[in-house]
């Protein structure tokens, strides 16, 4: 194998990277209100109410749920709003 082949990413990564096989999930915790968390996702992720309480609800009883998927670089600022108000969000590969 060369350097170039050793260095290169596989290519299920890079194809996930252009087709945005990505997922943010927002992760429950103790700490907000339905509401702050409701505000937090109409506010940043652009939700309408509706899916922001679906989602709210469906992080409570199954501990996270799927906000957004997309790109990985579309995500990413929308992770860092979230936990700059402090909720808790990670960014997965979508199964």
């Amino acid at each position: 194998m060369t350097s170039k082949e050793t260095k290169r990413k596989p290519a299920d990564e890079r194809q996930n990277e252009v087709f945005g096989d990505y997922a943010l999930i927002l992760h429950n915790d103790d700490v907000h209100s339905f509401d702050y968390v409701i505000e937090a996702l109409i506010d940043i992720c652009d939700h309408d109410y509706e899916q922001a309480v679906q989602c709210t609800l469906i992080t409570h009883h199954k501990g996270c749920c799927d906000i957004r998927n997309g790109k990985l670089e579309a995500l990413k600022p929308l992770k860092e709003a979230l936990k700059e108000r402090e909720l808790n969000a990670t960014i997965d590969l979508k199964p």
